[in-house]
């Protein structure tokens, strides 16, 4: 008996979708990594996110170039063009500003206060989506991003001190989810042309690129002293970023931005994981609470995009 063409269109279309939820899910958890490799590093944090995108560069354009001209998929075609340079760069500057915004909060707030910021870019993503792009969402899908949040919130909340006295830390750590927000649209928008190498080499060099002046700015020192502190700083690039960020990009060609944005929140319940494995920092019930509330927001999230 064969099988009915829009059955087999289906079947695929749901196939491709859990192969991306399951990419999407990686790389959170590739990028999870990102705070221990900071943490261990031996230059500063604005410093070591130049070098984070700087050494994935050449690594993202071999696998760019490997691809022989013609071979590409039908979504993905090669940028032609002032327009298209503009649009890749974009999301390179978006990342940039993230990068940036979240590494200087951490001079003027505390750590916990911004990470749990940062972690609002659902919140603007949904937005945008909403009144941009005038997206729909459906009851258990705003209900499975208030449960996500809430989750991040419990999660990190025993170290979250919001007060007056750091609230220019406060307003970065709340712009770091902004421009996290606008990568996320725009990787998810270019996904539709470009191949996720293309995107990932454009927007890191991008990113290197707008980052370097900071890192001058901050006065930080920008060389490792060690070999240690080289190969924390390759680990960081292959692994968090080429490896981790890539399967993010691979995954937005695939599934709607705002709930690929509510997906990677389980990326600070794996960080504390992680910590608590590599770090023995302790993991506490309240962390365990807020961790199970935000999976089960995320599969609310994940039930309410269907």
């Amino acid at each position: 008996m064969t099988v009915a063409p829009a059955a087999a269109s289906t079947a695929l279309a749901d196939r491709t979708q859990k192969i991306a939820l399951a990419a999407l899910i990686a790389g959170a958890i590739g990028i999870a990594f990102s705070p221990i490799f900071v943490r261990l590093s031996e230059v500063g944090p604005t410093a070591t996110a130049f070098w984070r995108v700087a050494i994935a560069v050449p690594a993202l354009w071999v696998w760019m170039s490997m691809r022989p001209p013609g071979s590409s998929p039908g979504r993905a075609r090669k940028p032609q063009g002032l327009r298209d340079a503009v649009r890749l760069c974009t999301a390179g500057l978006f990342f940039a500003g993230d990068l940036v915004a979240w590494h200087w909060s951490i001079a003027f707030t505390s750590v916990a206060n911004s990470t749990l910021l940062a972690n609002f870019a659902p919140i603007f993503v949904t937005l945008a989506c909403w009144l941009l792009f005038k997206e729909t969402f459906s009851r258990t899908f705003v209900l499975g991003l208030a449960l996500a949040i809430l989750g991040a919130v419990v999660l990190m909340g025993q170290s979250v001190n919001l007060g007056m006295n750091h609230l220019f830390g406060d307003g970065l750590g709340m712009l770091t989810a902004v421009f996290y927000a606008g990568y996320i649209l725009s990787v998810g928008r270019l996904r539709a042309e470009f191949s996720t190498a293309t995107i990932m080499t454009w927007s890191s060099l991008t990113t290197a690129v707008a980052v370097l002046p900071a890192v001058l700015v901050s006065g930080e020192s920008l060389i490792p002293g060690s070999a240690y502190g080289w190969g924390i700083l390759l680990g960081l690039a292959l692994f968090s970023h080429v490896g981790g960020q890539s399967l993010i990009a691979y995954a937005l060609a695939h599934l709607p931005p705002a709930f690929s944005s509510v997906s990677l929140l389980v990326q600070p319940a794996a960080a504390a994981v992680i910590a608590w494995v590599l770090l023995g920092e302790p993991l506490g019930p309240w962390q365990a609470a807020g961790a199970s509330v935000m999976l089960a927001g995320i599969l609310f999230a994940r039930r309410g995009s269907r």
